[in-house]
């Protein structure tokens, strides 16, 4: 959604009421919208969110048209999270661990350059998930 914003009709004052130059407003612009959108996703039930989606593109719809209907293309497939537990709607409402997690093992695969066996591979790809694993044990244990 935030590669679409047309960045018309951009704020010329801050909350301020300090003057903004182009490049600020663009900033404001991409910070505001991006927080309204992730604030969907926050909501504590799939009708929640369906109403704060409802809020968003009437805040935004005529201010950046063709970023709210990327982002609204096929909405309910992202909320499909909220079929399960509470308790892991974190970890799974993005795919941002997956793709850190396979972008880790494609810069390891490339340090190797090539697998000898489909075995090496996947021992690679184990211990680079186990890796992954460990640092957020230790980032979720940090503190207790």
């Amino acid at each position: 959604m935030l590669r679409h914003l047309g960045y018309e009709q951009l704020p010329h004052l801050d909350a301020q009421g300090q003057e903004l130059s182009h490049s600020e407003a663009k900033k404001l612009r991409y910070s505001q919208i991006k927080h309204d959108a992730y604030a969907i996703y926050k909501a504590p039930d799939w009708e929640e969110a369906i109403v704060a989606l409802l809020v968003f593109a009437q805040k935004w719809t005529d201010l950046e048209p063709d970023a709210v209907r990327t982002f609204t293309k096929d909405f309910a497939l992202t909320l499909s999270f909220y079929d399960f537990d509470e308790s892991i709607h974190s970890l799974i409402r993005t795919s941002n661990a997956l793709e850190r997690l396979f972008r880790e093992f494609r810069t390891k695969a490339d340090e190797i350059g090539a697998f000898p066996n489909e075995e090496s591979c996947l021992a690679i790809f184990f211990l680079v998930s186990r890796r992954d694993h460990a640092k957020h044990d230790r980032l979720n244990n940090h503190g207790e």
